[in-house]
């Protein structure tokens, strides 16, 4: 399977992104993980105002097959959620990595992302290659 990973983004072994624009990290999943959990049914996000620790868990993400734990790739409070995705989780499926991100977090300490995988690494992780 061929996909896109943004250049921009780093990326979890855990499938989760992060991208960094000034102390602002957008966070979101990755489509290779919304391929395999297949027909995404519930989204669980926490609040705005929540801490995130990285590695923790922030919330799951609930398909026909599986229920996974979305990890945090940085540490940081919540600034925004998107709410529209909570209330129709299955738009992660159409643009993973545009107008599905899940948070928008105020970032603690933006070297947390320097041991993420870069796109190239993410891709042949996942790909095998």
């Amino acid at each position: 399977m061929a996909t896109d990973y943004p250049d921009d983004l780093r990326y979890l072994d855990s499938h989760e992104y992060a991208r960094l624009e000034g102390k602002i990290a957008t966070i979101g999943i990755t489509a290779f993980a919304i391929d395999q959990l297949g027909d995404i049914v519930f989204l669980e996000l926490p609040a705005v105002g929540d801490a995130l620790q990285k590695g923790e868990t922030f919330g799951t993400v609930e398909s026909v097959k599986a229920v996974e734990d979305l990890k945090a790739p940085v540490s940081g409070t919540v600034l925004e959620r998107n709410d529209a995705l909570v209330d129709t989780p299955e738009q992660l499926v159409e643009d993973p990595y545009g107008q599905a991100w899940m948070l928008k977090v105020q970032v603690e300490d933006a070297t947390e992302l320097d041991d993420a995988l870069s796109a190239g690494d993410y891709r042949a992780k996942v790909e095998g290659a």
